[in-house]
């Protein structure tokens, strides 16, 4: 487990490394950009290279065993985000793997886990397979309006909190919000960071307000990703989903802002 800076988790847990590029959010992929340079620091995890079409140095997809049951070890609660350095639902990665990889998040109630795919169509073939503890939160990546059908397959997952994770967010979005329980927005950093319009990002915020969906604001984006900041409309915006079927922590968010 390593501590994260990312706003809405507490640490990570990579399992599983590396990855290829599938749509235009990947573009600019801040984890394959960290795998290069950890390989030529010569961490040992990130020594196998992906192809150069879609992946690049260190970003090969690699399975890492001795990592598999760590989450046993941590001691009290965590919130940890699964596989920041990859995609558990990729292509190469064993179905064997995956369930291994849920087995040990079921075996260990204490921590609240936020598995994130752009694979939603495999997610969405092996999601009755899997065991779904209320401690396992799934989420999609959406970009644009052409991968909203990611958000469709999320919605046949039977996941206590089902989420999307509209960053970078790249152009307007429509988005049906039924049978989904946060959305998490954010702009691209980096230097080749594409713009993010603020009206891009106040319709998803004001069509998760009119549908009790908990809206979490990350950041606008820029040469780094607190350039610009993460203050909408004069505040912060840190909504986070009920968890286990209350709606306490969204009441709590919203009320903090009423004051």
């Amino acid at each position: 487990m390593a501590s994260s800076a990312i706003e809405w988790t507490d640490a990570t847990w990579n399992p599983i490394t590396g990855c290829d590029r599938t749509s235009p959010g990947c573009d600019n992929c801040y984890a394959l950009t960290l795998a290069k340079r950890l390989k030529a620091m010569g961490q040992p995890k990130y020594q196998n290279d992906g192809d150069a079409r879609t992946s690049g140095p260190g970003f090969g997809v690699t399975l890492h065993e001795d990592l598999v049951e760590a989450p046993h070890r941590w001691p009290g609660h965590r919130t940890v985000f699964v596989n920041s350095m990859s995609d558990l639902f990729h292509d190469a990665i064993p179905e064997d793997f995956i369930r291994r990889v849920f087995g040990v998040m079921a075996d260990t109630p204490r921590h609240t886990y936020q598995v994130l795919t752009k694979r939603s169509k495999r997610l969405a073939r092996l999601a009755q397979r899997l065991p779904w503890p209320p401690n396992v939160w799934m989420g999609v990546s959406v970009e644009n309006q052409n991968y909203v059908f990611r958000a469709d397959h999320l919605r046949e997952v039977p996941a206590a909190i089902r989420f999307l994770s509209v960053e970078p967010l790249l152009g307007p979005l429509t988005l049906a919000l039924d049978g989904l329980h946060w959305v998490i927005v954010g702009g691209e950093s980096g230097h080749r960071a594409r713009p993010l319009d603020p009206r891009w990002v106040e319709s998803i915020r004001n069509a998760c307000t009119a549908a009790g969906v908990a809206f979490f604001f990350k950041q606008w984006g820029g040469r780094t990703p607190k350039a610009n900041g993460r203050t909408l409309d004069g505040r912060t915006w840190d909504e986070m989903p009920p968890r286990f079927g209350s709606d306490s922590g969204l009441l709590a968010a919203r009320a903090r802002a009423s004051h």
